[in-house]
C-alpha cells in the first residue's frame, strides 16, 4: 500500500537517510512557505497572520497534525495561513501574496543548491560519512522546493497558482467561483501528475533544473 510505502523506508538502513531528509525538507520548507505569505500579507497590510497566531516556525501551527501525520506515512503533506484579501493595499494583493509561497521555495532552493555546488568544488563529492549525508540532504532540500515552487503554481485551486491568476485574469477568477467547490480540479491534477512519465511532472523538472544549476556553476567557476 502506498500509506505504508514511504513510512517503512524510516525502518530500511538503506533509505533511512532518505527518509530523514525528506521529513525535515518538507517540514522547514512548508513552514517558511505559510511564513512568506504571512509576512507579504503583513506587508500588504492584513494583519490576520499575527493576530491568529501563525508568524511562528512552529511546524504544528502551520501544518497541523494530521498533515505531519500524512508526511511521516506518505510522504506528502500541506500548510494553510490565515489572511484576509480585504486588508490588501494593493489591487494585486492576493496574486503578491499567493506567489510569496512559491517565491520562497525557489529562493531555499537556490540557497541549498549554491551551498551543495560550492561545497562540492571546494571539498569534492562525498562518498560516505557525515559529508556525504549533508551533500545528500541538500539535494534533497533543493530539488524538493523546486518541485513544490513549479506545483504551487498550477493555476488550479487552491494552489497559489489559481489566486495568481484569478487576480490577473478575472474572468477565470469568477468562473472558479461558478463552480461551487472546485476542489476536484485539484484531485484530477494530482491523478494526472501522478500517473505522468516521471520527466514531466514537477519532481522531474526541479531534478533537471538541479542538474542544470550545477553544471552552470561548474562551468562559471571554471
Amino acid at each position: 500500500m502506498v500509506a505504508t510505502l514511504f513510512i517503512q523506508r524510516a525502518f530500511d538502513p538503506e533509505t533511512q537517510l532518505y527518509f530523514g531528509c525528506v521529513v525535515v525538507t518538507v517540514i522547514i520548507s512548508i513552514v517558511l512557505h505559510e511564513l512568506a505569505h504571512g509576512w507579504a500579507a503583513i506587508w500588504q497590510g492584513d494583519d490576520t497572520p499575527r493576530i491568529a497566531g501563525h508568524m511562528t516556525p512552529d511546524p504544528m501551527v502551520h501544518m497541523g497534525g494530521m498533515s505531519l501525520l500524512m508526511l511521516a506515512l506518505v510522504g506528502m503533506a500541506f500548510g494553510a495561513m490565515p489572511v484576509n484579501p480585504r486588508n490588501f493595499r494593493s489591487r494585486y494583493g492576493d496574486a503578491l501574496v499567493s506567489a510569496a509561497g512559491p517565491a520562497m521555495n525557489f529562493l531555499l532552493a537556490f540557497a541549498a543548491l549554491t551551498a551543495l555546488a560550492v561545497w562540492m568544488r571546494l571539498g569534492g563529492i562525498a562518498a560516505e560519512g557525515p559529508a556525504h549525508n549533508g551533500q545528500y540532504l541538500l539535494r534533497i532540500f533543493g530539488v524538493t522546493n523546486i518541485a513544490l515552487g513549479i506545483f504551487n503554481l498550477i493555476p488550479v485551486p487552491p494552489l497559489d497558482g489559481s489566486t495568481v491568476l484569478g487576480n490577473f485574469v478575472p474572468a477565470y477568477r469568477r468562473w472558479l467561483e461558478s463552480l461551487g467547490n472546485p476542489t476536484w480540479m485539484f484531485f484530477i491534477l494530482f491523478i494526472v501528475l501522478w500517473n505522468a512519465p516521471y520527466q514531466y511532472n514537477p519532481f522531474g523538472i526541479a531534478q533537471n533544473v538541479m542538474a542544470a544549476y550545477l553544471g552552470l556553476f561548474g562551468f562559471v567557476m571554471g
